[in-house]
């Protein structure tokens, strides 16, 4: 999945629904069209939130005190 089948779904989904004008006996191609619109609509949601949550990254550095106390510092920032 990327943004390009997000953009693909789309692009076929709103040709099917508003410029195509033939009928197959059965299959409503308009609601076809924009079903595959939502669902490329999702794929671009879903790509955009699945590369944005995995840029973040994070540290932890622990520290062992002579007394045998142990402190955690964890820091986060984007890459």
């Amino acid at each position: 999945m990327g943004y390009g089948l997000g953009a693909f779904l789309i692009a076929l989904g709103l040709i099917l629904a508003l410029a195509v004008q033939d009928a197959i006996e059965g299959v409503d191609l308009q609601m076809v069209g924009w079903i595959l619109t939502i669902v490329g609509l999702g794929v671009l949601i879903l790509t955009a939130v699945t590369l944005n949550s995995s840029r973040r990254k994070g540290t932890t550095q622990t520290t062992t005190h002579p007394d045998g106390s142990v402190s955690e510092r964890r820091t986060e920032h984007d890459v």
